[in-house]
């Protein structure tokens, strides 16, 4: 899956064998076998990824449970966005973190079923794309509620914002289903097989290239937009659009260009400095599953009120406002982007 190595070098030569010919058996010395690249980071990881889950997984339930309320109380489609982008991390640090690293590789050290270690690379993927085209749909989502609010007024309500998620969490299972055949960088053929490389350009695709591409296109709309509105406060709110997509973006894109290294400047299972690189791009990556949280709180005095309520245990009735099917009405887009706290 994405999970970090821990494996050591390899051996450094085969034995020679005897090579039979017409005329008497000779011995021949075969051509050395190159020594597997080292894990430089030593227990680094195993520190790291199990400080992130012990804190990253709290902090994610109280936020799933306080985007529950405030969904739930205030029938906007951007907090079921936000709800599910919460979902997915929760289940990325499951998947990834605890079953394919601390579980899998540093507990078990990879002794289990080979069809078990496929099947959780599948559930890897399906979690990670299922996080990264949530976030899409919230950059599009805040896209159209800021260009076209009369459109979004009428497309915009809970249960269809729900089809949409659960559309998108299908299509990441079927989307994650081909890297049943991934392989983790360090123990691709050198040079990788045409396979290694299609299913290494297809994740890059799907969680890094398009996706940015998408974030790209509709922040630049909306940046336009709001300068040409030239509206008090315009600034502060391009700022909070661009705040999910700009730490996914920068996190992510070490691994990505790692990645692209690997099959094309060194492999990772030759060149200990890719190799280094690789270990620090996973870990780089996985922190975006626990930021978001933090950014929330930074961002929303409304969801840091909300998140205080489930500590107490004592939720705060909050009036209802508009219809139990729409968000607010459309002539205050700028209002809902900021109180969804992004």
């Amino acid at each position: 899956g994405l999970s970090p190595s821990l494996l050591t070098a390899g051996p450094w030569w085969k034995m020679t064998v005897p090579v039979p010919n017409s005329t008497a058996e000779s011995w021949a010395l075969p051509e050395p076998e190159l020594e597997r690249s080292p894990c430089l980071v030593g227990i680094i990881p195993i520190v790291y990824y199990s400080v992130l889950l012990g804190l990253g997984l709290p902090v994610n339930i109280l936020s799933a449970v306080a985007l529950s309320r405030l969904a739930t109380r205030t029938k906007k489609s951007s907090y079921w966005y936000l709800l599910a982008l919460t979902t997915s991390d929760i289940l990325t640090q499951i998947f990834i973190i605890f079953v394919g690293f601390i579980l899998q590789t540093a507990i078990l050290a990879r002794a289990v079923p080979s069809a078990f270690i496929h099947t959780v690379t599948v559930l890897e993927f399906t979690a990670n794309h299922a996080s990264t085209w949530v976030t899409v749909l919230l950059s599009v989502d805040r896209y159209v509620a800021l260009c076209h609010p009369l459109r979004y007024r009428a497309v915009s309500y809970p249960r269809r914002t729900r089809r949409i998620i659960a559309a998108v969490f299908a299509a990441a299972l079927a989307t994650g289903i081909p890297f049943y055949w991934w392989l983790d960088m360090w123990r691709d053929a050198d040079p990788p097989t045409a396979l290694d490389t299609a299913l290494k350009w297809l994740h890059c695709v799907t969680i890094y290239f398009l996706p940015c591409s998408i974030f790209l296109a509709t922040n630049s709309i909306v940046i336009r937009k709001l300068k040409r509105r030239r509206r008090a406060g315009g600034g502060r709110t391009t700022a909070l659009l661009l705040a999910v997509t700009t730490v996914f973006v920068v996190l992510w894109a070490p691994r990505t260009i790692v990645t692209m290294c690997h099959l094309y400047v060194a492999s990772v299972r030759r060149d200990w400095r890719v190799h280094l690189a690789l270990d620090i791009a996973n870990m780089v990556a996985m922190l975006n599953t626990s930021l978001n949280f933090f950014l929330y709180c930074f961002v929303s005095q409304t969801f840091r009120r909300t998140v205080g309520e489930v500590l107490r245990g004592h939720p705060r009735p909050v009036p209802r406002r508009g219809s139990g099917h729409f968000p607010p009405p459309a002539p205050k887009p700028l209002e809902l982007l900021g109180s969804t706290a992004l």
